[in-house]
């Protein structure tokens, strides 16, 4: 095991990790801790379900990320120089919200969170260029497995341990601490490396908007590409979807769920997630495709027991650990998979953009996945999640015939 985790002593991935963490922090803050402290505060819930759409910057990054393509702030360079812009705007951001009254001044409220989600798509736009074009092929599993793990760290700061802190702390301190802690990023912007470009960044904004469409889309296999992302974490979607709806009906506690899914869950998705980016570094990104896409359909086949026995407390935790341990292996090869496809002239739009269209199989999955559930019942829904990894597996068949940068395609092992 020594050698595969060998990849991992890079500095490069300590810089990473850190701007995981820095990436994670805010969203919690514009998302389930913003939540709460309006409740707190006695706030009606419409009005806390409105502002659910202080998210959508998060939905749209793509639209302003040429802008970090094309121009170059005056200092660090192009993806330094960015992320620390985005990150004092983020803490000025949160540090606002922590003086501001979300009962007597609503609307300034969502105003700053609306800027706070800006700020922090704007951050994830150059965060993730950054990781893309500053590690070697070889580090891209590690490094998104690294990343992973900064980013749910961060989710943990700003999501519970932040809600522990709000029963002995006023919100405006708590707020105030979750603006203090991106100064690790701060940190890592102007303590890590550069990435150097070989080739010429985009001149134009223009050529910074249309570029990254029209060289992707002239690659051989293009499409099949693009469906593949939307594909392959079908399974993990649909086995995902209705989760709290099953273990409710099983006669699961909210306690039992909500113990299990973010204590063991989180755990396994960590471990699988960093196995994953080993993997990816040691038998290249096609083999590490097929084996997770194949090992992420298997783990669904838990649910099938668990939905047989029922309320059975031994086999819930088994089926949650094993899936979120395979689904991080695979989202672990699947984020070094659509780093890989990034031309590094254009990193912050092409990742958006890869990322926008991941995110499609979310959302449209999710719609049919109650009525499928309601018509064939648990252990069917739970073949059928299954059985929905094979389109993208097919797919996978047509890797060798996919024009990939050269950059990925000079370093990477095949496998």
């Amino acid at each position: 095991m020594k050698s595969i985790f060998a990849v991992f002593r890079s500095p490069r991935l300590f810089w990473v990790l850190l701007l995981g963490f820095s990436s994670g922090i805010p969203l919690a803050l514009t998302g389930t801790t913003l939540q709460a402290w309006m409740a707190t505060e006695k706030i009606d819930l419409a009005v806390i379900g409105v502002f659910s759409l202080v998210g959508l910057p998060y939905t749209a990054k793509y639209l302003w990320a040429p802008v970090m393509d094309r121009y170059v702030p005056p200092f660090l360079g192009r993806r330094r120089g960015w992320m620390i812009v985005t990150q004092f705007a983020l803490v000025l951001a949160i540090a606002a919200m922590a003086f501001s009254d979300p009962a007597g001044a609503t609307t300034l409220f969502a105003v700053l969170a609306l800027l706070v989600a800006f700020a922090s798509a704007s951050q994830d736009i150059v965060v993730d260029a950054y990781r893309t074009e500053v590690l070697d092929p070889v580090e891209l599993g590690p490094g998104a497995g690294v990343h992973i793990l900064g980013y749910r760290i961060a989710m943990l700061t700003s999501g519970a341990i932040a809600l522990i802190l709000a029963d002995r702390l006023p919100w405006k301190t708590v707020y105030l601490l979750m603006a203090g802690s991106l100064l690790v990023g701060v940190a890592a912007s102007l303590l890590a490396p550069e990435p150097r470009l070989k080739q010429r960044p985009p001149a134009t904004l223009k050529e910074a908007v249309v570029e990254p469409f029209v060289e992707f889309l002239s690659r051989r296999g293009a499409v099949g590409i693009l469906l593949f992302i939307i594909l392959y974490k079908l399974d993990v979607v649909m086995a995902m979807a209705l989760n709290t709806p099953f273990l409710l009906e099983l006669g699961f506690t909210k306690t039992d769920i909500g113990a299990v899914t973010k204590g063991v869950g989180m755990a396994a998705t960590i471990v699988g997630t960093l196995v994953g980016g080993a993997v990816v570094a040691r038998t290249g990104m096609k083999t590490s495709l097929w084996l997770f896409g194949i090992l992420q359909s298997v783990s669904t086949l838990s649910f099938i027991a668990l939905a047989r026995l029922g309320h059975h407390y031994p086999m819930m935790v088994t089926a949650i650990g094993l899936e979120n341990l395979c689904s991080g292996m695979g989202t672990a090869a699947y984020a070094a998979f659509l780093m890989s496809l990034c031309d590094k002239r254009f990193t912050a739009t092409q990742y958006a953009l890869l990322t926008s269209l991941m995110a499609l199989t979310r959302v449209i999955i999710g719609a049919p996945t109650g009525y499928i559930a309601k018509t064939f019942g648990w252990e069917q829904y739970f073949v059928i999640s299954a059985l929905s990894a094979i389109p993208g597996l097919i797919l996978l068949l047509r890797y060798r015939h996919w024009t990939m940068p050269a950059v990925a395609r000079d370093g990477e092992n095949t496998g």
